[in-house]
């Protein structure tokens, strides 16, 4: 009697605390462009910040948007620094072990890009010797040290994405392997990336790259059922079409 007495308490004051909040806390790594990035004023900016304004809009709260480095949002979720993670991250088995997780809201896939003229086959065996920079954190450092790695690939894993790209411009490395669309918006299409371009397969394994990307929350947090419902408000409302066509001239969203 008493347990189901407790549950129904501690269910009402869940309730009660979700009702009550007027702000959501998001974390956020603004080193991801066209994602997530920052203006030369300090602004915030890139799809994933637009969804997440437009998910509190439907949801009727405040974003308050929490900068953080990628490997560290999820202790940052745990500890209750911040209460959700829009920072395009995968949704993978190994993280369900530690977060729940949002239906995705976009789809992603993974490329390596080097130097124009480089020829890397389903074999992979043309990386021997190259410099791969990779994000820490990210889907990428396991894909890379697994199966990139044994075939010669020299993996390097960097504190952010910016920084790679920064040491392939330099020469410090050969390339990356990272989201398709963050390397052809984010740096294909930039002066410095006119040199470079995608080589070899497109690499979408479920194993490493997961279920899509999701919005991060706590355990068992009734904050992801409402985050669900608010991401198919946008998409039934047009205002995730209006968002992804500033960004992308394709739809990101997927199957």
């Amino acid at each position: 009697m008493k347990s189901y007495y407790f549950i129904a308490l501690a269910t009402v004051f869940t309730s009660q605390v979700f009702a009550d909040m007027d702000t959501v806390k998001i974390g956020i790594d603004a080193t991801y462009p066209p994602f997530e990035s920052k203006t030369s004023d300090g602004r915030i900016v890139g799809f994933d910040y637009d969804i997440g304004n437009a998910i509190c809009e439907e949801m009727k709260v405040k974003c308050a948007w929490v900068e953080q480095d990628f490997d560290g949002l999820i202790p940052a979720l745990k500890v209750k620094k911040i209460d959700a993670i829009l920072s395009s991250m995968s949704i993978t088995e190994d993280r369900r072990k530690s977060v729940d997780f949002t239906e995705k809201y976009y789809e992603a896939q993974a490329n390596l890009i080097l130097k124009k003229g480089s020829t890397i086959s389903d074999s992979l065996v043309e990386l021997d010797g190259k410099k791969i920079g990779v994000q820490r954190g990210t889907t990428h450092v396991q894909f890379a040290k697994e199966v990139l790695a044994p075939h010669g690939a020299d993996v390097k894993v960097y504190g952010s994405q910016n920084e790679i790209f920064l040491d392939i411009e330099s020469g410090r490395l050969d390339g990356t392997l990272a989201d398709s669309t963050l390397l052809s918006n984010g740096f294909l299409k930039t002066e410095p990336g006119q040199h470079y371009a995608f080589a070899g397969p497109t690499f979408n394994d479920k194993k490493y790259f997961g279920d899509g990307v999701g919005i991060a929350v706590r355990k068992s947090d009734a904050l992801r059922e409402k985050i669900n419902t608010a991401i198919v408000a946008i998409r039934n409302n047009g205002k995730y079409q209006a968002i992804q066509s500033k960004y992308f001239d394709f739809d990101i969203y997927g199957k």
